[in-house]
């Protein structure tokens, strides 16, 4: 008989909608975390019918179910990170916010607020719904359609981006990445993309602010000529979110994961009729 010889990897939990296309979504998040060499655990918030050309429909799970299925997930592993992805209504949005509340771990919130074509994707309630959510998380990472929700403010320029993170930061999250592939203009030109980083002081290791303030980073990476981008949220959040689970820091995580976001849109997947969705399984690569 062969010995046993089981592995025992860091868990961390996606809080998601599925994406029936497999780009985007607890699809994505999982590859990514798997990529990464970390166990990946779900909570599926809504199941879509969606493919490469758009989404035809979602159904929003009952509050109750998705709680059900944290607590089954929270009673059995040893949970080392969170991310939350589509939460799809506020009573989802309320119901995760209490239930990540006595997490003592890091939490990763993607505030997935607006579609690619510039579509609301919740009600304003639900929108509403993700202050307190912001305030609790380790690091929030909206595009710039997103930051403009949370904030109230027109996000179109990298320095409207850090005012975005410094305001997400004084709502409470330890740090915002706002991120620069929507952005009209850019810190050096249209083939670079800019992500901005705003740490709260003392958070997230790196240097820190000599003013005692917040520490802005600006992380640059050539713009990739292609709309198949389908799923580079969710990928990089979880991307960030198993590098936090692995004990890396918020300012590491985020430099190692953005830079691989490139290679992931480069080598992205080529498949069905609309654009492509991009490539978690070469995250993590060293």
């Amino acid at each position: 008989m062969s010995e046993y010889d089981p592995v025992d990897p860091p868990v961390a939990l996606t809080v998601a909608g599925s994406d029936s296309g497999g780009g985007a979504g607890v699809q994505a998040d999982l590859a990514a975390m798997r990529a990464h060499g970390v166990f990946g655990a779900s909570v599926v918030t809504a199941t879509t019918a969606q493919n490469t050309r758009g989404v035809e429909d979602v159904n929003p799970l009952p509050a109750d179910h998705v709680a059900s299925q944290y607590a089954a997930v929270a009673d059995d592993f040893d949970v080392a990170a969170v991310k939350t992805g589509m939460l799809a209504t506020a009573e989802v949005v309320e119901t995760v916010t209490e239930l990540v509340a006595d997490f003592d771990a890091p939490l990763v919130v993607d505030p997935v607020m607006v579609a690619a074509t510039g579509d609301r994707l919740l009600s304003p309630a639900a929108e509403d719904a993700y202050e307190d959510l912001v305030a609790a998380a380790t690091l929030v990472t909206p595009n710039a359609d997103e930051a403009a929700v949370l904030t109230g403010d027109p996000v179109e320029t990298s320095a409207d981006a850090e005012a975005a993170g410094r305001e997400l930061v004084a709502l409470g999250a330890d740090a915002a990445l706002v991120k620069g592939g929507h952005l009209s203009e850019g810190a050096v030109g249209e083939d670079v993309v800019v992500d901005t980083l705003v740490r709260a002081a003392g958070a997230g290791g790196g240097e820190t602010a000599e003013s005692g303030g917040p520490t802005v980073d600006r992380f640059e990476t050539p713009r990739i000529d292609t709309d198949a981008t389908h799923g580079s949220g969710c990928a990089l959040s979880s991307a960030i979110a198993a590098r936090l689970a692995r004990g890396e820091s918020v300012r590491g995580a985020v430099d190692v994961a953005v830079e691989e976001m490139t290679e992931a849109v480069r080598r992205g997947y080529d498949v069905g009729e609309g654009p492509g969705a991009v490539n978690p399984t070469v995250l993590g690569e060293e």
